[in-house]
């Protein structure tokens, strides 16, 4: 999923991503919107998971 298919659907991936990593807060959310290299490092600080599966959960949201 690129940046402007990420800006087209945001309310919904972050409605799934909340879903999916409850711990994420709308202030999570809303500082990295539009920024995917932030909002990665956030949801790998939160779940300890690697970057190259994040962007597989979120490719498949």
């Amino acid at each position: 999923m690129n940046k402007l298919e990420i800006k087209g659907s945001w309310n919904e991936v972050k409605g799934k991503l909340k879903q999916k990593y409850a711990d994420l807060t709308d202030d999570d959310l809303l500082f990295v919107e539009g920024k995917e290299d932030e909002l990665l490092g956030r949801l790998q600080k939160r779940t300890g998971e690697t970057e190259e599966k994040l962007r597989e959960h979120i490719r498949d949201l």
